[in-house]
């Protein structure tokens, strides 16, 4: 894959740093001129000029609000009238030194903030410096989050953020309390997991990395996949190709009752580009009218999709269900495990089933296994329930939400956002479904040998079905339909990149 975005923990980045800082590399200065340039880059666009503005630090007491001050030296060298506000009794010296030589004016705050959100209410920019990677996420306290509550009241300017959104959780995205929403977060030396995680995510804005020379060759923390991947995880047949070595979906989906659950998913398997789509269920006759390529009945599988619009009470599909978990449990056949299924998952399966609940379900399955969570909790964290269900179950997990998070075999961890708001209409989860499961039957060899395969490849479901979503009707409102029939369209488009 070699467009994927990397990010590493607090602590991966800080081990990198240690032996750079020893040596002596300027790496705070190097973060302070880039970000230096950053701002006056948003000046230009917010102001048309540089010289004139208005732009207002706010400095914490770590290297966060070293990297700040510096960065605020160097942007009143350019004639830029600049404030910084200090919040705790600590400050980095050096970054305040250099702050003030350059004429730099200093309001601290160790009482009453009103004077300070006023201040920076007024500023063209506020430079967020307040909290660094140390951040768990359980937002800011004391002086500092008075202070971007009072900020917040009197509604907020253009935010910069320094590495990451102050109160935001740097490794898990949490945002217990208070933060500071950015417009712009430039981070250093690597992306962080909280920048690309839900819930935080979108408290980031825009994201810009600065590269200061960090060696940072460890596995990555969570990944994100990136259109040109695609052409490196799909399954393109070969010349000598039939359906069977492309491979076979069997669906089992659907009921009298919810007709278009079939319909949706395998639809969006064959056009996929599976070799064959196999469906079991009471509503074959609706399916073929529908895809007449698709082939009722039972035979040879490489992958599984059930569950979609499979009802507690329908009791002729839940014993197919168990027929087709017999076969992933014995005979090793891969699966997408959504909805109606998932309260039938056995008690332990492999990395080669991949669940796709969305946060309610994912905590219905993990209080069935013990665990006292709620939808909320899993909201709020989703990448750590969504690793503790895999620990649970074996299962790789897609967990759907704004941010799709998937974790799996050894350690992965992907954070996808490629789809509009639009998509959260009735039937997508069954076009996810489809569309994961021809995939899945496409590489079923290859998850065999790399377990850890079946979370990437349910990523880039993720990417294709997000993409698909916006070519469907591109800033409008869309069908899940819709998004099936741009199925085609949108993997050759990614193929051809």
């Amino acid at each position: 894959m070699r467009n994927v975005l990397q990010t590493w923990t607090s602590t991966q980045v800080r081990a990198a740093e240690e032996p750079l800082l020893a040596l002596g590399v300027p790496l705070m200065e190097r973060a302070a001129f880039a970000l230096h340039v950053r701002i006056a880059a948003v000046l230009r666009e917010l102001r048309g000029a540089v010289a004139g503005a208005r732009v207002v630090v706010l400095a914490g007491p770590g290297n966060n609000g070293g990297d700040a001050l510096h960065a605020g030296a160097l942007l009143a060298r350019r004639g830029i009238d600049v404030h910084a506000v200090l919040t705790g009794s600590r400050v980095h010296e050096g970054g305040l030194s250099a702050f003030r030589h350059a004429g730099g004016r200093v309001l601290r705050v160790d009482g009453p903030v009103d004077d300070a959100a006023e201040l920076a209410a007024g500023a063209d920019v506020v430079l967020d410096g307040l909290l660094g990677i140390g951040s768990d996420g359980t937002g800011l306290r004391g002086v500092p989050g008075q202070l971007v509550e009072a900020l917040l009241e009197r509604g907020s300017p253009y935010v910069v953020a320094v590495d990451v959104p102050s109160g935001l959780g740097v490794d898990d995205g949490r945002r217990d309390g208070t933060v500071l929403d950015a417009d712009l977060t430039v981070t250093f030396g690597g992306l962080k997991p909280g920048l690309l995680l839900p819930p935080g995510a979108r408290a980031a804005g825009r994201v810009e990395l600065v590269d200061i020379g960090l060696d940072l060759s460890e596995v990555p923390a969570v990944v994100r996949l990136e259109p040109d991947d695609v052409a490196d995880l799909w399954p393109v047949p070969a010349p000598d190709a039939h359906k069977y070595t492309r491979g076979v979906v069997g669906v089992v989906a659907g009921s009298r009752a919810y007709q278009g659950a079939a319909v949706l998913t395998t639809s969006a398997a064959v056009q996929a580009g599976v070799g064959m789509v196999r469906y079991l269920g009471d509503v074959g006759d609706v399916v073929v009218a529908a895809h007449p390529e698709v082939v009722v009945g039972h035979g040879r599988v490489q992958a599984w999709v059930f569950g979609p619009g499979v009802s507690p009470d329908d009791a002729g599909q839940r014993r197919r269900i168990g027929y087709a978990f017999e076969h992933v449990l014995e005979r090793g056949e891969a699966a997408v495990v959504d909805a109606g299924a998932l309260e039938l998952l056995p008690a332990r399966v492999g990395p080669h089933a991949v669940l796709t609940p969305h946060a309610g379900e994912l905590a219905r399955v993990l209080t069935q296994r013990g665990e006292s969570v709620d939808r909320t909790a899993v909201e709020a964290e989703p990448l750590r329930w969504a690793r503790r269900a895999h620990e649970l179950t074996g299962a790789t997990v897609l967990l759907k939400g704004p941010v799709t998070v998937v974790a799996g075999a050894g350690g992965a961890a992907y954070a996808q956002a490629d789809a509009p708001a639009w998509l959260s209409t009735a039937g997508a989860g069954d076009v996810l479904a489809g569309l994961l499961g021809a995939l899945l039957a496409g590489r079923a060899d290859a998850i065999h040998e790399d377990p850890s395969l079946a979370a990437a490849l349910a990523a880039t479901a993720a990417l294709v079905h997000g993409r698909a979503a916006h070519r469907a009707n591109p800033g409008g409102p869309i069908s899940a339909r819709a998004v099936a029939d741009a199925l085609p369209g949108t993997i050759a488009e990614l193929l051809g990149r």
